[in-house]
């Protein structure tokens, strides 16, 4: 098993992309700490994860409270006694053009995206620092690449992630810290109805170079490599997982 033994924080695990990375790593025999706001919906990761055979533990929390935290660290270590991993994969998306954007909207974007990645690493490493080893998984996306309208807040707090990856990575290198981070593109989960008005279906995406839309488990593959041994001598990079999003002609409309 890839991850065995290991004890993983996942914020956003409740569901989308951070529940099934939180149950793919669990089949690689790592041990959770899902972390959300709303507790019925980790409290059901962790059920899945013990389904698979290893321990799953719930810790209600908001992101973008720097006690809270700390406080869900401590738990995390006095259960677990360590955390190996972390994966930044909280996040939300409201669309507005600029004019109409929200200070409200602006500082709930910003806070949950990008300030809440950076407490949770913060935390986190000092964890990480003390043992002299880990890997944070920053959960970005090609928004933060893209001037698309009506994303300035989302686009601008994913392009944060990108950046604060680099910084971590460099900073944080010399304790034996990996930083990466996943950039998905449109992926079928609840957040795409932001997008879209409504959650879509894996059609009318025929213009992408691997004609569909993603799913959660698409993202699952580079997070198992970023978590395990065999991105050890990987830091401060980016993954695109997009159906080839990126790489279109841009005189061909998606």
């Amino acid at each position: 098993m890839r991850l065995e033994n290991q004890v993983a924080v996942i914020t956003g695990a409740g569901r989308g992309i951070g529940k099934a990375i939180a149950l793919a790593f669990a089949a690689e025999g790592a041990d959770i700490v899902a972390v959300a706001r709303t507790e019925k919906e980790i409290a059901d990761t962790c059920s899945e994860v013990e389904g698979l055979g290893r321990q799953g533990l719930a810790v209600p929390t908001d992101i973008t409270q720097a006690d809270q935290i700390d406080k869900m660290v401590e738990k995390a270590v006095s259960c677990f006694k360590k955390v190996d991993i972390l994966v930044n994969n909280a996040g939300i998306m409201r669309i507005a053009p600029v004019l109409e954007l929200t200070e409200f909207d602006w500082d709930t974007i910003l806070d949950i995206n990008l300030k809440g990645t950076f407490l949770s690493s913060r935390a986190i490493a000092k964890h990480m620092i003390r043992r002299k080893q880990g890997k944070i998984i920053n959960m970005a996306s090609i928004g933060g690449h893209i001037g698309a309208p009506g994303t300035a807040a989302y686009a601008v707090s994913k392009g944060g992630i990108i950046q604060l990856t680099k910084v971590l990575a460099v900073e944080w290198g010399i304790h034996n810290i990996k930083v990466n981070v996943i950039s998905p593109g449109l992926i079928l989960t609840e957040m795409a109805k932001y997008v879209t008005g409504k959650i879509p279906n894996s059609q009318g995406f025929e213009r992408l170079p691997l004609k569909r839309a993603g799913k959660p488990e698409d993202i699952t593959g580079a997070a198992l490599f970023l978590a395990s041994s065999e991105s050890d001598y990987m830091t401060g990079q980016e993954i695109i997982i997009d159906g080839g999003t990126l790489v279109i002609h841009p005189r061909i409309s998606i």
